[in-house]
């Protein structure tokens, strides 16, 4: 299993845009239904953090997520929107949890 998370800040006016790609992205997945995908984006209390947290049961999971035309577009947006705090993708291991992701 591979888990990663991603934490960025957005400027004000890019917020709601944002969140339609995002929306976009989760729509596709829905729509692939790839049981080795388990994703999901989060917005903090300032209303600009974002945080992505994808879990990978193997390693052509992740590729089917970052070729997803969905994605690709959200990626470019984002990187063309100039966020406030760029990307920062780090990698977890899992210790626990309440339901089998898998």
């Amino acid at each position: 299993m591979k888990i990663v998370r991603v934490t960025y800040t957005v400027k004000t006016e890019y917020v709601e845009q944002n969140q339609e790609n995002i929306q976009k992205v989760m729509a596709d997945l829905r729509a692939i239904n790839n049981s080795g995908i388990n994703y999901t984006s989060c917005i903090g209390a300032d209303g600009r953090t974002f945080t992505h947290t994808a879990f990978f049961s193997a390693d052509e999971n992740e590729k089917v997520l970052l070729e997803l035309p969905a994605f690709l577009t959200f990626q470019k947006e984002l990187r063309a929107s100039g966020p406030e705090i760029p990307p920062k993708q780090e990698l977890l291991s899992l210790v626990g949890s309440s339901k089998e992701l898998f």
